[in-house]
């Protein structure tokens, strides 16, 4: 076999698993969006239709019509924007301590922060139940930002660290040389280079916030306090008597959870990329 014909078959098996893998992640978004717009009385013809006959934007209609989502949309708004901005401020200071200050048992921190996000959320439901309902933040929104800066903190400090380690020290002697306080030479100089990074984690963090399940449902009871995940699994069929769940609307109300993380992603894709590469690299 020629040296041609081994690289034609290895750029054809290439661009197949690349095809594989697409098909994999794009398919179940697709399936969503098909389904939403499906009326309910086609949802589960056979054979298996891959667009429906008659598209319909009821679902979507109902799905805004229904206060209950609307307000658990604004709730994980709220909550997704407050975890970014306290893990973006609270993670840069700290990650510019633990970055560009050399201090006993620096290392041990700093391994401590990585160990934090080994545990997976099961594991400290329990303990995290008994603080929110020792300091009365039950049923608050307040319980959820604290409950999931635990997870997405120390992500952030780990990833912002090696931005801040990674930069030239000769910034900061240039600053201390004109006359700058550490904390002018981390706003004015240090933190508008660690961008991607900052980019990357706070939006990271966001999707987690967003996302997240199981704290949405241990910490809160009412519907005015609930998140878009539990509102979605809280819809109901169209009569009381009724144990059809209502899918198409499940479903269109899944697309309209997911669109504004795609945009957001969309927006911001190249520094994604330049702040998972730039903080890999020391110069």
């Amino acid at each position: 076999m020629s040296r041609n014909t081994r690289n034609l078959i290895g750029r054809v098996l290439f661009y197949l698993l690349v095809g594989v893998i697409l098909i994999y992640t794009i398919f179940p978004f697709y399936w969503a969006f098909i389904s939403s717009i499906t009326p309910n009385n086609q949802l589960f013809a056979t054979p298996v239709q891959y667009w429906p006959q008659n598209a319909t934007r009821q679902n979507y209609g109902l799905v805004m019509s229904n206060n209950n989502f609307l307000i658990a949309l604004m709730n994980s708004a709220i909550v997704s924007v407050s975890v970014t901005a306290l893990a973006l401020i609270i993670g840069s200071l700290a990650a510019y301590a633990l970055g560009r200050f050399k201090f006993g048992g620096r290392r041990v921190v700093l391994y401590t922060v990585l160990a934090m996000t080994m545990f997976p959320q099961i594991a400290v439901l329990g303990s995290l139940y008994t603080m929110i309902s020792a300091f009365r933040l039950y049923n608050t929104l307040w319980a959820l930002i604290i409950t999931y800066m635990i997870f997405t903190l120390p992500f952030t400090v780990w990833v912002l660290t090696n931005f801040f380690k990674a930069m030239p020290r000769e910034l900061e002697e240039a600053a201390y040389v004109d006359g700058a306080t550490p904390f002018q030479t981390f706003y004015k100089i240090l933190l508008p280079l660690a961008a991607p990074g900052m980019v990357t984690t706070g939006l990271l963090a966001f999707i987690a916030a967003w996302n997240e399940y199981l704290f949405a449902l241990s910490f809160t009871q009412t519907p005015e306090k609930r998140t878009v995940t539990i509102a979605i699994t809280a819809f109901e069929g169209a009569t009381a008597s009724s144990f059809e769940q209502p899918w198409g609307q499940i479903m269109a109300a899944s697309v309209l959870v997911t669109i504004p993380l795609i945009i957001l992603t969309l927006i911001f894709q190249k520094r994604i990329i330049a702040g998972l590469t730039a903080g890999a690299v020391k110069g």
